[in-house]
């Protein structure tokens, strides 16, 4: 836990088409750190859309932004337009090489992937690519948080507020958590059991791996381009 005297700057990465709640859960939750400001950066302050067409504008560019006590970096079908983006991944390992703590959530772990950064982490993100985290020499844990070290990764997009408190727990302490927890009244009583691979009905399943089935077939191609750009030998995991 850091001492509360200490102000925290938090920021979280801005693109095209990433998925709003990768971004918006964990900023519930961020946003709400006492003693903290939190802002969120981009490579322009142009507005951009998440993938279902939602406006989103960073507070500020790259350029602009402080050294980072937290990076907080989310995922979504965006993620694969900044794999190979030098200026946003150069941005990514200046940030995350004097953070305190580094949160991704969802595919946000393959952006830190292609910046150099998940060699032999524990590490997870949303199922449908949780294959691809050898690929970067990443460990994959079918967890819905992983926390290793100061590194904290997020399964796929609801999971980012569980880690988003997980991290505020670590920064500020649990009672700090907790308080946040109960302004959110977050306290998810799902209707269904489909959650994950493992629960959902099979033919659900099926269904949603069709439905990303070439999102995920063109992730699995960059990662493999950018993983043997760096020179990564794929974990055993």
């Amino acid at each position: 836990m850091i001492p509360h005297e200490t102000h925290l700057q938090i920021g979280s990465l801005l693109f095209d088409g990433l998925d709003q709640i990768d971004l918006t859960g964990p900023f519930e939750v961020l946003s709400r750190i006492p003693s903290a400001t939190y802002r969120v950066y981009a490579k322009t302050t142009a507005p951009v859309r998440d993938v279902r067409g939602l406006h989103l504008t960073p507070d500020a560019t790259f350029t602009d932004a402080p050294r980072l006590d937290v990076l907080h970096v989310p995922g979504g079908f965006g993620q694969e337009g900044v794999m190979e983006d030098d200026e946003v991944l150069a941005w990514i390992q200046r940030q995350a090489a004097g953070a305190r703590s580094v949160f991704s959530v969802c595919t946000g772990a393959l952006l830190l992937g292609a910046a150099g950064l998940l060699r032999g982490r524990r590490a997870t993100t949303h199922w449908a690519s949780f294959h691809l985290l050898p690929l970067f020499g990443a460990i994959p844990v079918n967890e819905r948080v992983v926390i290793d070290g100061n590194w904290i990764f997020a399964a796929g997009v609801t999971a980012g507020i569980d880690g988003a408190l997980r991290l505020a727990a670590e920064l500020r302490g649990d009672d700090v958590a907790r308080a946040i927890q109960l302004y959110m009244q977050y306290a998810p009583e799902p209707p269904f059991d489909s959650g994950t691979p493992e629960r959902a009905p099979v033919a659900i399943l099926d269904q949603a791996k069709l439905a990303v089935a070439d999102i995920t077939a063109q992730r699995e191609a960059t990662a493999r381009r950018v993983a043997a750009r760096l020179g990564i030998a794929p974990s055993n995991g």
